[in-house]
Formats: structure tokens, C-alpha cells, sequence
């Protein structure tokens, strides 16, 4: 938050307040969003400029809430309803939104984060599969097996063997 201030500043903005993932200027300082923009791409920062896009990135944020909600939780929300508590929306707009900006449902892209997290658990080698399953609030292990071979295109065996494997950071999901 202290570089993208430091950035502003640096440029002639006077921010007002600088939070994860937003910044807002002074009203006394004329800013055009288009001018802004590549100084924070530059420096390595994503720019969100419509509320579709915003709304999108706060979504798969509360999705990364909803996987520790799903682990820790005696009885856990369902998707939809923790989404649309979360952001006091109908879960139907918060998925038409999501699909049409990010290019994937809103159910994809959370099988595709439960998956790396198995990934992640897989690497550690401390757990079996039904561990995980029970963990990630799989059925059974044969259906976490099944969807990791869906998404990742190879058997659970087959990630173990691999020595080195590949994992995807959150942000390269979609």
C-alpha cells in the first residue's frame, strides 16, 4: 500500500486513502484514471477501472475467505449464500458479473482454487488423499481424485510422482 502511495505522490497525486486494492484521491486532485494507470502497471500493479472488474477481484478475494470457511466451519454456508451475505447481492448478479468479466463461473474458479490447495496439501506429503477430501469438504477421495484430474489433466499419483510440481499462484487461476 506504501508503494502505490509513494507512486501517486511521485507523480503529482495527493492520495487521500490507500487500502488493498483501492486508492482514492484528494477531491482537490484532478486525476485522469488513464494517466494513472500505467504508472501502477509499471511498477507491477494490476488496475481495475470498471465496477464489473472490481467486483470480480473482491469476489475471488471472499472466495479465498470461503475455502478457510469451509475448513474451519462446524456447518458451513453454501457458495451462494456466503457470497451473497458477504456482499448483500443476489447470488445471480454476483455470478453473471463474475462470469462476464472473468470468462469462468464462479463454481470453476473455486474448483480451480480447492485444487491448488490440494496441490499445495499433496506437496506437503503429511495427509492422504482421504485426509485432504475430508479436509477440503470432498464427498469422498475418488471424487477430489476425479475432479483433480479434470482440472489439472493428470492423476493425484501422477502430481506425487512429479518432483517438481507445478503450481499456480491465486491471481493466475483465471
Amino acid at each position: 500500500m506504501s508503494a502505490v502511495r509513494s507512486l501517486l505522490e511521485q507523480a503529482g497525486y495527493r492520495p487521500a486513502q490507500v487500502t488493498l486494492g483501492e486508492a482514492v484521491l484528494a477531491k482537490e486532485t484532478p486525476a485522469d484514471p488513464k494517466e494513472v494507470a500505467p504508472l501502477l502497471r509499471e511498477a507491477g500493479f494490476d488496475v481495475l477501472m470498471d465496477r464489473a472488474e472490481q467486483l470480480t477481484e473482491q469476489i475471488k478475494g471472499a472466495l479465498g475467505e470461503y475455502l478457510d470457511h469451509l475448513r474451519t466451519a462446524r456447518m458451513p454456508l453454501t457458495t451462494s449464500a456466503f457470497l451473497s451475505e458477504r456482499f448483500a447481492a443476489t447470488y445471480s448478479h454476483l455470478s453473471k458479473v463474475f462470469s462476464r468479466t472473468a470468462n469462468l463461473t464462479i463454481e470453476k474458479y473455486l474448483i480451480r482454487m480447492k485444487i491448488e490447495r490440494v496441490k499445495e496439501l499433496l506437496s506437503y506429503g503429511e495427509m492422504t488423499l482421504s485426509e485432504i477430501a475430508d479436509l477440503m469438504r470432498y464427498s469422498s477421495g475418488q471424487h477430489l481424485s476425479n475432479q483433480f484430474r479434470q482440472v489439472t489433466g493428470r492423476s493425484v499419483s501422477e502430481f506425487r510422482r512429479d518432483l517438481m510440481p507445478k503450481r499456480l499462484s491465486m491471481d493466475q487461476l483465471v
